[in-house]
């Protein structure tokens, strides 16, 4: 993983990928109990390799925006995303999962990344799914899926047995796996609520820090396929949908955040928080214009969640901070048309 680590910070010097001193200093620090090329790999055997395409999320559309935040989270933050200015945002939408062709109805995450463009050439990620909740607490357990994920030579499908042996294995998955089963899928990526799954620090200006999570909620209102629809939809609908939504006026999103408790689950995905806790509107997100990825100024990003400007930090979050290697992984080889 220290190969990796070097990668991403070489990446950061050529200004490739934008990258704090913060980003650089946890990723050639954090011990993973595995590793970078590891996860790149499985995610490769289970959905095969795509010269050039990002290993996991790979079907996607880029978009364009921008995000006002809202002055009052500057008691929790002294983040420019809080100045009360219009942040110029990138995006990228997707669909989990290394197969670029995967059908737009599956029964997977859907993904939401941004890119926020601050003053003075600083830059804020954020990288989130469709669910509350993730279903690994630890590398490990991503890689042990994307292991049963892999599928069998006989029937060119994952075997159910290994399935099944993971989900018996590893119940901290199973919140994710409830979630999917009872929430189909939205019509478009409009109607979607996009969750960060991990905590998050904020850090105001006198330096006091407050355990936060954050959500995008759609102005558009939350929507779900019905189950007729699921199994009739077009293969590819999500990017034209996103599109001609945007033509018709912009897209948006608020910022909403929870304001954690002594307690509260701070480095665990997996696990919600009680629902009493104090919700926050910090900001909104406009999406003006959707567009094809391929040469669109998403393409080139690594949405890396360790992005991050001065007044968020992340926590302990083993995967969280295992995200950063295994990005700068996967960017190294697609950058590299590999």
């Amino acid at each position: 993983m220290k190969g990796y680590a070097r990668i991403l910070a070489l990446f950061c010097l050529l200004g490739t990928v934008a990258c704090s001193t913060q980003v650089q200093s946890r990723s050639t620090s954090h011990k993973a109990e595995v590793t970078a090329d590891a996860v790149v790999t499985a995610l490769e055997n289970a959905y095969g390799v795509h010269p050039g395409q990002r290993r996991n999320h790979t079907k996607g559309l880029c978009a364009v925006g921008t995000f006002a935040g809202m002055p009052d989270a500057t008691v929790y933050s002294r983040s420019a995303l809080f100045s009360g200015s219009q942040v110029p945002v990138v995006a990228r939408f997707s669909i989990a999962g290394g197969d670029p062709t995967v059908p737009d109805a599956d029964r997977s995450p859907r993904g939401m990344a941004l890119e926020f463009r601050l003053p003075d050439g600083r830059r804020q990620h954020m990288t989130m799914i469709n669910t509350p909740m993730f279903f690994a607490a630890m590398p490990r357990t991503f890689l042990d899926k994307m292991i049963a994920l892999k599928p069998d030579p006989a029937t060119g499908k994952p075997s159910p047995e290994a399935l099944k042996a993971f989900a018996a294995n590893r119940p901290e998955s199973a919140g994710q796996a409830t979630f999917l089963a009872d929430h189909n899928p939205p019509p478009s990526y409009a109607n979607s609520s996009y969750y960060g799954i991990h905590s998050f620090k904020f850090i105001n200006r006198d330096n006091t820090t407050t355990l936060v999570r954050w959500r995008f909620v759609p102005e558009d209102g939350e929507k779900q396929l019905s189950d007729a629809e699921l199994s009739s939809m077009p293969a590819d609908f999500l990017e034209q949908t996103l599109i001609t939504r945007t033509r018709q006026g912009p897209a948006r999103w608020k910022m909403l955040l929870t304001i954690g408790q002594p307690g509260d689950p701070e480095d665990d995905p997996t696990l919600l928080w009680p629902s009493n806790r104090t919700e926050l509107h910090v900001g909104t997100l406009t999406i003006s214009s959707a567009m094809d990825q391929k040469g669109a100024a998403c393409d080139p990003i690594n949405y890396d969640p360790l992005v991050m400007a001065d007044g968020i930090a992340p926590t302990n979050d083993p995967v969280l901070l295992f995200r950063s290697p295994s990005y700068a992984a996967s960017f190294a080889k697609r950058t590299q048309g590999k």
